[in-house]
């Protein structure tokens, strides 16, 4: 026996108390979910361009990489902080900047929340339970949209399962330093999305201060010390910036006064959940349900035609099996842990479902993927506990319930998407129904009937999200805004590029890709080049990358090694797509929307004096075109100064040759 057979043994075994099928089954759920988000990863390019910049970057400059710096001679920043960025940043400084480099880090992160979820669910409610949470997980049509996409939503939900995984683990011990470890993941997920982060602290808080099997005192210390660890881990990067010369750091985009906690409590903050965002691309409903650019408010938002093929495939028997766990553990001592883990997953939900269906801010289909690691756990945990009890009368009730809502909610969102997969929606409903049945039943059946059952409601339970999750990696998504599966009557659809603004968009048009297709040589769609639909303003300018062609490249290329920034221009979007095609600096001036006032006129001029900038982009996607704005006062300067020149259908200001008479 060598070495290392033991070690391979136990990874393969696993712990002696589980069946002998427990583990490989679960490594073949971790594989499987590798394998399916790997699927055509290459397709996105870019995705969203914004980011992509940011990540070029940070692998280029150690500063851009601390700050989050669009461009490599720190300009300015992306509108958040930047620990969703570090991961990609990293692995395109060791495998260079491609698409998989990019996307391969947030793949990673999706199968490793599958693996916190099964772990936790594992523990208490057994390796079944566990496998159907992950798989719940990993079929939820948004989440395989999000972890394969470069927004710092994974990272968020993968910090957001660790929490509650840990904090359910000190319901069970009473050890202090689980609850010090939920805190740092918090604190990281703060550094991925501010606030957001800290949605499910009052129902995680409130659980262990009520259930941890230790004493009120403390309870109360342990608390303190998660706390601690919250400030401590989130923080550091905060005082950093805030106490950092503002002279000698990038401007922090998205604020209007350069200060990271205006724009944490602001833009990213406060006026997510009241809309008043100053300098965003527009509020959301008002108060009472609403309707606005980002879609009504209100209780039922979540289930939707925009939102509810995203993630509420599984919502309603998440709440039912929620439910019927509280009512089963009714009788049960205070430092249950059972019910702790249901309290746990479910305030997580419940308390997130609730912010995200009456916030009047920016609100996206894909914030949604924040559900899907709470979900998951409550459909596994309360599938377990109710086939255990099935004897019972209210169980087996309960557990017919739970399907057939399922089933009817399955077929009402497939009847969503016209044309899509027809068939699909009568497979949900009457499987669904018959599995339902059979589950009222189930402790009358045999063995291997009862069995039957359960696996026929579990297969007619997922096809609809699996359907939605495999249209979903088979499409390119690009773009501010993306959506999974298929287009849905009243909704922002899915297909390549994802959806785009309500009221003001149609489909997001696929946006910058790397010269001649993706890095394995696949095409990928795109505008013509040189069309300078992408840098030629409007709400797509601002959304999606511009088409640079081969001309523009080269224009910009030329001597770009004596320029800080071989352009600047306005909207991050557009700038980032010049970026990425040249690899050089390019400024994104009023930074994603065009209406951060970075630089001030004032500060351009004496960049353009001081030789920094080699060219300025006309147009621009931002929104920054009021005649008092700081993006507005530059471009007029620009124009009424200096010497246009066109390539591939775009105006390029050289900002080393003087207009005539100028």
């Amino acid at each position: 026996m060598t070495v290392h057979e033991p070690f391979v043994r136990r990874l393969w075994r696993g712990r002696p108390e589980d069946p002998r099928w427990a583990r490989p089954a679960f490594l073949a759920l971790l594989l499987a979910t590798l394998l399916l988000y790997l699927v055509n990863l290459s397709a996105s390019g870019y995705a969203n361009s914004f980011y992509s910049a940011a990540v070029q970057a940070g692998s280029r400059s150690w500063k851009a990489f601390f700050f989050g710096s669009l461009d490599a001679a720190n300009a300015i920043t992306v509108d958040k902080p930047p620990a969703a960025l570090w991961p990609m940043a990293l692995s395109v400084r060791l495998f260079g900047l491609h698409s998989w480099a990019i996307l391969l880090p947030e793949v990673l992160m999706g199968v490793g929340t599958v693996a916190v979820v099964y772990g936790s669910v594992r523990r208490r409610f057994g390796p079944g339970a566990g496998l159907i949470a992950g798989a719940v997980l990993a079929l939820t049509p948004v989440a395989a949209l999000m972890f394969r996409f470069n927004n710092p939503d994974a990272m968020l939900a993968m910090l957001m399962a660790a929490a509650c995984s840990l904090v359910i683990r000190s319901l069970e011990d009473g050890r202090t330093r689980w609850i010090v470890w939920a805190g740092v993941a918090i604190g990281f997920a703060f550094l991925a999305k501010t606030l957001q982060a800290f949605l499910i602290l009052p129902p995680l808080a409130l659980v262990h201060a009520v259930c941890a099997p230790v004493p009120l005192r403390r309870r109360v210390g342990q608390l303190a010390a998660g706390l601690a660890a919250i400030v401590v881990s989130g923080g550091w990067w905060v005082a950093v910036v805030e106490l950092w010369p503002a002279s000698s750091r990038p401007y922090i985009g998205g604020s209007q006064d350069n200060s990271f906690l205006e724009l944490t409590f602001g833009y990213n903050g406060l006026g997510r959940l009241n809309g008043d965002e100053t300098g965003s691309v527009g509020g959301g409903g008002g108060p009472g349900g609403g309707g606005g650019a980002w879609g009504e408010t209100g209780w039922d938002r979540m289930f939707g035609s925009a939102i509810g093929g995203q993630i509420s495939w599984l919502i309603p028997a998440a709440l039912i099996l929620l439910a019927a766990g509280l009512v089963a553990t009714r009788k049960a001592e205070r430092t249950s842990a059972t019910r702790g883990a249901f309290l746990v997953w479910g305030g997580a939900l419940l308390t997130t479902m609730l912010v995200f269906s009456y916030m009047q801010g920016i609100f996206h289909e894909y914030y949604t993927v924040a559900l899907a690691p709470y979900v998951a756990p409550l459909v596994g945990m309360g599938a377990a506990l109710l086939w255990e009890r099935r004897g019972r009368t209210w169980a087996a009730l309960t557990l017919t319930a739970a399907m057939t809502a399922t089933a009817a909610w399955g077929y009402v969102l497939l009847n969503r998407s016209s044309g899509y997969q027809p068939w699909l929606k009568w497979l949900v409903l009457v499987g669904g129904l018959a599995a339902a049945l059979g589950l009222l039943f189930a402790v009358r059946l045999g063995r291997r009937l009862a069995l039957a059952v359960a696996g026929l409601a579990l297969v007619t339970a997922l096809a609809g999200p699996a359907a939605y999750t495999l249209t979903t990696v088979g499409e390119a998504h690009t773009g501010s805004i993306v959506t999974a599966g298929p287009t849905v009557t009243g909704g922002r659809g899915g297909g390549p590029g994802g959806g785009g603004m309500p009221g003001r968009l149609g489909q997001g048009r696929p946006n910058q890709n790397p010269p001649g297709g993706t890095p394995d040589g696949m095409p990928l769609p795109d505008g013509p080049p040189g069309d300078g639909r992408g840098a030629g303003g409007g709400m797509g300018g601002l959304l999606d990358g511009a088409g640079v062609g081969d001309e523009a490249e080269e224009l910009l290329e030329d001597d770009a090694r004596a320029y800080t920034w071989v352009a600047a221009a306005v909207g991050a979007q557009n700038a980032a797509s010049y970026q990425l095609a040249t690899g050089e600096p390019v400024m994104a001036i009023g930074g994603f929307n065009g209406t951060d006032p970075s630089p001030t006129l004032a500060q351009f001029k004496k960049y353009v004096a001081d030789g920094d900038i080699h060219y300025f982009i006309a147009g621009g996607g931002g929104m920054g075109g009021a005649s008092d704005s700081t993006s507005s006062r530059i471009s007029s300067w620009v124009q009424d100064t200096f010497t246009a020149v066109t390539a591939d259908g775009t105006t390029f200001y050289d900002l080393t040759k003087p207009a005539s008479g100028s």
